[in-house]
């Protein structure tokens, strides 16, 4: 009886090794899906953009998922990855949403051959995360005119803050609207700055 308590319980250890061995990975991406025509807005192209790297928190900059848990604790969810690092990430979303709003393109690390283009910088604050509650990101970003007749640049912060219902999915979309509601703040005072006029940041 002992040697066959000692098989059942080595086929079980057996199992629950395959079981996560087989765990599915899932991978998320937070570019967001492009837009149909119908939904863009007609508007005269703005100036080229650069778009530095983006800086991200420490504690988030990790392949996979970390959430809230509670008021202090955190998880780190190891079956929900990037599909990239987390700063690609949110730099690549980010420069998807400005080039729609702008209707210009993104030429960071082109040449600029001497003509005026704008320089955008973002260092996020916080990159929360709450399945079921919400997708919040603050942080602060600059906007820079190069090489224009009256260079100017201006300084903002910004806190965004979306509902989201249950899931990951939900979750990362939350994200991807918190990161397009951004873009529209940004290319607001891009577009103020390319065409020389005064830009403000947006009301908190």
């Amino acid at each position: 009886m002992i040697r066959d308590a000692s098989r059942l319980l080595a086929a079980a250890a057996a199992l629950a090794l395959s079981a996560c061995a087989t765990a599915p990975l899932h991978y998320y991406t937070l570019i967001a899906p492009a837009g149909a025509p119908a939904d863009v807005v007609a508007a005269a192209p703005a100036l080229p953009f650069e778009l530095l790297p983006v800086g991200v928190p420490a504690q988030v900059d990790q392949p996979q998922l970390v959430v809230r848990e509670g008021g202090q604790g955190v998880a780190l969810l190891d079956g929900e990855r990037w599909i990239a690092p987390l700063g690609d990430e949110i730099r690549g979303a980010l420069s998807a949403d400005l080039a729609r709003d702008l209707h210009s393109q993104d030429l960071s690390g082109q040449p600029g051959n001497g003509k005026p283009r704008l320089r955008i910088k973002l260092d996020l604050r916080r990159f929360d995360s709450q399945p079921g509650s919400y997708a919040l990101i603050e942080g602060s970003w600059s906007v820079r005119l190069l090489q224009g007749n009256h260079p100017a640049a201006l300084v903002c912060t910004s806190l965004v803050s979306e509902a989201v219902g249950p899931g990951y999915e939900a979750l990362v979309a939350g994200h991807q609207r918190a990161l397009g509601q951004l873009a529209t703040q940004i290319a607001a005072v891009a577009r103020a700055l390319g065409n020389g006029q005064a830009a403000s940041c947006p009301a908190p």
